[in-house]
């Protein structure tokens, strides 16, 4: 029997996590005396590794600069944690379909996120799901996003070729990460990209709800 690799991105796919990243964010600049970017930009790199993410909303400052408001970023994701904060939501049905096609012998899951390993350890802590998963590739280890390190990386550990291969995301970086791979690339359309974007990136297919996921795969496979 075939095996197929179907890998998700975290932040923005299987949780709802823009409260924690834009407030981290917003502490990083605000610490250093800038002006944070609006909710509209932070949201707009949600998916790059942090440096790439600093860079991209602030690249105007120094090397040294940005290197200060990664520290604080992190610093305030820990603060946050710290009070109290309510954790991130896992969008409607997620559980339901990962526990799903975890249950299937010819699936094997996988993470592809720009979120640190420790941030998807406590996921996956919160969760019960480290059985679930068979890889996780981050920023931490791999090229950020869109470099297609990430989805090689996960394809040699567990063995599955491109053409078996399903890269989920909700940004245009996954779709163009899945492109750069030869990989399947779907699109949702709950998280933090316009639907017309992530088109444009390259999905090959585009849902609406995690209930028009599992048909989506079927019906693409190769």
């Amino acid at each position: 029997m075939a095996r197929y690799l179907i890998l998700f991105d975290c932040d923005g796919t299987l949780v709802d996590s823009q409260h924690d990243i834009v407030a981290a964010m917003v502490y990083a600049f605000s610490s250093v005396g800038l002006t944070p970017p609006s909710h509209e930009k932070i949201l707009a790199i949600v998916g790059l590794s942090v440096p790439e993410a600093i860079r991209e909303l602030a690249p105007q400052l120094s090397g040294e600069t940005r290197e200060v408001l990664m520290r604080a970023f992190r610093a305030g994701g820990t603060a946050q944690r710290a009070a109290g904060g309510r954790d991130s939501p896992l969008y409607p049905g997620a559980q339901e379909t990962i526990a799903n096609l975890s249950a299937r012998d010819d699936v094997v899951l996988g993470v592809a996120t720009g979120k640190s390993l420790r941030g998807v350890q406590r996921l996956f802590d919160r969760l019960d799901w480290h059985p679930y998963f068979a890889t996780i590739q981050t920023a931490d280890t791999n090229r950020s996003k869109p470099d297609p390190d990430m989805i090689e990386t996960a394809m040699a550990e567990v063995g599955v070729k491109p053409t078996h291969t399903f890269m989920i995301g909700d940004t245009t970086f996954d779709m163009a990460m899945a492109q750069a791979a030869g990989v399947t690339a779907i699109g949702v359309t709950w998280g933090y990209h316009a639907e017309q974007d992530i088109v444009a990136a390259g999905a090959d297919k585009v849902v609406h709800s995690f209930a028009e996921l599992l048909p989506a795969i079927t019906a693409l496979r190769r």
